[in-house]
């Protein structure tokens, strides 16, 4: 209003000004007039903005996955594919970061490597920041801190401690986007870090709830940033199944999250990990407006937030997507596919042919699976039990048909778990058998074991009878259970089983999965499976 009022005063002084006066001169002086209204006129503001993208649970899925579950593409993920996308999506004039919710860790070279793998090509990729997640302590939390050094990123925690209280990790980060200044806070779950973790390797540390510390440090920051990110990586565990994103009855929610989300002031976007529950579109709190973001995790799916605001204006959503990693399309970034080769290399042992399959072998995490049965049967028979047991989350990848190296019998089951004995009273065992059924972990399977039983909507479940090697279970007798040593002292939940293990053999859980597929399902023998579940 100020600035028509200024030229409708010019417009008058003109008229006064020109009266009688020559046409050439009085042209002159409107011009003035008029380059001195317009340097008073405000120029529109050109909004802010900011692209952050983000990843979670990549777990070290270095290739293309078999994507059977779509129609538009036969391959799906991959780093060096990831890499790419990242890449085009760098190249767009506008600011932008890139995070990562944690698990970078796990799977055959990273193991072999101790993690150097994982966080070299994570520095190849330019994350920005990432927080740890319960995989980044699979080899100990001593063995984290030696190779921590080599990242180029900041990897953050804030909420897990040595035993005395002093931080494990650096608790956040600052990062600069031209005029923009963002603040970054990693936290992990409680039940992430005490049920997802071998007791070994985390101890010599504690966990602190996350919503106070996150408080603490959110208003330590909320005034020297214009944006605040959390890197979360809590929840209920992700289901070990390569086409969640269309099963809906093995997605485990954002519960967690949101219940975060609107319980802490002053965040403007938490980015999930753990659970896996990818979420096409985000989601904001109605109270406190903070974006919840996650992927379906093992780098099938770019996160894309773009964020935007006028001056002294809250932040609105611009876009938000999952763009698919379409492997079929995405070439190989050179640099990431590089290194890759290298740490295969140097570890050729990896790429021993042990068997070959007709069909692939699957996980299902609600549900019994060709590959659970199948390590199931291996530990029992490599133990010579009267039954097996697995876990879902154990099983980290599928096998597809056609040759398996030592490579991908190890992304199968890259833990360092021992095949162990326990001596269990029936009435342990039965108790076992329900607390799997109600799926807090996904649906265990067995070998020597049967069962009739009902499952509702989690974690409703009713177990009807049970037989062991074709006899009814009896309460009062002892029966010999193999399974995983994480799980035999009392992973996922498992607590009443520690006191009855009876030995843990030197036999690790891969080898026993890998003697069993060379015993079973020699290389170039026409022998098809017994057991058979195509995608």
């Amino acid at each position: 209003m100020r600035s028509i009022s200024f030229f409708c005063q010019c417009l008058a002084l003109y008229r006064r000004l020109t009266a009688g006066r020559c046409l050439t001169r009085s042209l002159a002086l409107l011009g003035w007039l008029l380059v001195a209204t317009t340097s008073g006129l405000a120029a529109p503001s050109t909004p802010e903005r900011i692209k952050i993208l983000y990843t979670n649970d990549i777990e070290s899925v270095l290739d293309p996955l078999p994507a059977f579950w779509r129609s538009d593409m036969q391959r799906i993920g991959g780093i060096s594919k990831l890499a790419t996308l990242i890449n085009q999506e760098r190249a767009v004039d506008q600011p932008t970061v890139l995070f990562d919710a944690g698990d970078i860790f796990t799977g055959a070279l990273s193991k072999r490597t101790g993690g150097r793998l994982a966080v070299d090509l994570y520095g190849l990729m330019g994350y920005d920041a990432i927080t740890l997640g319960n995989h980044e302590f699979e080899y100990g939390w001593q063995a984290l801190l030696r190779v921590l050094p080599r990242a180029k990123y900041p990897v953050l925690n804030a909420n897990i401690f040595y035993e005395g209280g002093a931080p494990f990790a650096r608790p956040y980060a600052l990062i600069e986007r031209g005029p923009i200044k963002i603040g970054v806070i990693g936290l992990m779950g409680i039940d992430a870090f005490m049920n997802t973790m071998m007791p070994s390797n985390r101890k010599g540390l504690e966990i602190a709830p996350l919503e106070s510390i996150a408080q603490d440090w959110i208003d330590e920051l909320r005034n020297e940033v214009d944006v605040i990110v959390l890197l979360t990586h809590q929840g209920r565990t992700a289901p070990m199944q390569t086409d969640k994103e269309r099963d809906a009855e093995v997605q485990r929610g954002i519960d967690e999250e949101y219940a975060l989300a609107g319980a802490l002031r002053g965040v403007d976007v938490l980015i999930a990990g753990h659970t896996d529950h990818g979420l096409d579109a985000p989601v904001r709190h109605p109270r406190t407006g903070t974006w919840i973001v996650q992927t379906y995790g093992q780098g099938m799916h770019l996160g894309i937030l773009e964020l935007e605001r006028d001056e002294a204006s809250a932040w609105r959503l611009k876009e938000g997507r999952l763009q698919v990693v379409n492997a079929d399309e995405l070439i190989d970034d050179a640099r990431v596919a590089e290194r890759i080769a290298k740490a295969r290399n140097e570890h050729p042992d990896l790429l021993e042919v042990v068997g070959d399959l007709h069909e692939p072998i699957v996980r299902r995490y609600y549900r019994e699976s060709s590959m659970g049965s199948m390590v199931a049967d291996a530990i029992r028979e490599a133990a010579q039990a009267e039954i097996g047991m697995i876990t879902p989350g154990a099983l980290r990848a599928d096998l597809a048909a056609g040759p398996v190296t030592k490579e991908a019998v190890l992304n199968v089951f890259p833990f360092i778990d021992r095949v162990t004995t326990l001596d269990v009273p029936g009435h342990i065992l039965q108790s076992v058998i329900e607390q799997g059924l109600r799926r807090d972990y996904g649906l265990p399977n067995y070998s020597g074991l049967t069962m009739d039983y009902r499952l509702g909507e989690v974690p409703d479940a009713d177990l009807k009878s049970v037989k062991v090697n074709g006899e009814p279970l009896q309460a009062d007798r002892t029966y010999k259970l193999a399974t995983g040593s994480f799980t035999a002292t009392g992973g996922e939940g498992y607590q009443q089983l520690p006191e009855y293990v009876d030995e843990q053999m030197k036999l690790s859980v891969a080898d026993a999965i890998a003697r069993y597929i060379a015993s079973y399902f020699p290389s170039n023998s026409p022998k098809k499976r017994s057991k058979d579940e195509s995608p």
